[in-house]
């Protein structure tokens, strides 16, 4: 990710009336001149235009469509929804699990907060990344491969604070843009742990009774 976004602390919680609120709202000006900046450049080059909140619309729909694939593990539409250093990440540990997935509401509509543009080998190889803000209501449950819960549930729906990277290679006219990664934040609370499940011992029996 490149000039990763640094999500102010204790986004979503504080206003703009309140003293730390002020200080967000002073990052975010320095931050949105960089952004600009950036889509300035896609401007001159003649690949992008129109307005910044365009770039928005399609990114919901490929995030959307991206926790559906993966519930259904579909391989060949995730590696059209996410790109290739994102895909080992979302598919690691889950070949054995099922995961349910839904997404209910968004809390707040999704909003650019980050964009930059920089080349790759040579200055025409120009890749464009955008983080969107996403505060969505979602529901999570994941199972292990026995079916036994491992983490969240289907009825208990929560709250969630997101920060989604996708990336474009702008100089392919037809090209889409594909999940990059998340920023986490340093102030973002722990992860619920993962329920894990034993087998309980059985009661103690004789040779004889045991082998039967």
């Amino acid at each position: 990710i490149m000039d990763p976004y640094v999500p102010p602390e204790g986004d979503a919680r504080l206003t703009s009336l309140s003293k730390d609120g002020v200080k967000q709202q002073m990052q975010k000006l320095r931050q949105t001149a960089a952004s600009q900046l950036a889509w300035d450049l896609w401007g001159k080059t003649g690949i992008c235009g129109g307005k910044l909140g365009f770039v928005g619309k399609p990114l919901f729909l490929c995030w959307n469509e991206q926790g559906s694939s993966l519930c259904s593990f579909n391989k060949q539409k995730l590696h059209s929804l996410v790109t290739e250093r994102c895909y080992p990440d979302m598919v690691r540990g889950n070949r054995y699990r099922s995961i349910c997935w839904k997404f209910l509401e968004s809390l707040e509509p999704p909003r650019v907060v980050h964009l930059r543009c920089d080349s790759v080998l040579n200055r025409g190889n120009l890749y464009g990344q955008v983080t969107v803000r996403m505060h969505s209501r979602q529901i999570l449950a994941i199972y292990d491969r026995f079916g036994r819960l491992m983490h969240g549930g289907e009825e208990i729906p929560k709250d969630v604070l997101e920060y989604v990277v996708f990336e474009r290679y702008l100089v392919n006219p037809y090209g889409t843009w594909r999940m990059h990664g998340k920023i986490v934040p340093e102030w973002a609370p722990p992860k619920d742990p993962i329920l894990k499940t034993v087998l309980i011992p059985g009661p103690a029996l004789p040779p004889p009774q045991e082998h039967e």
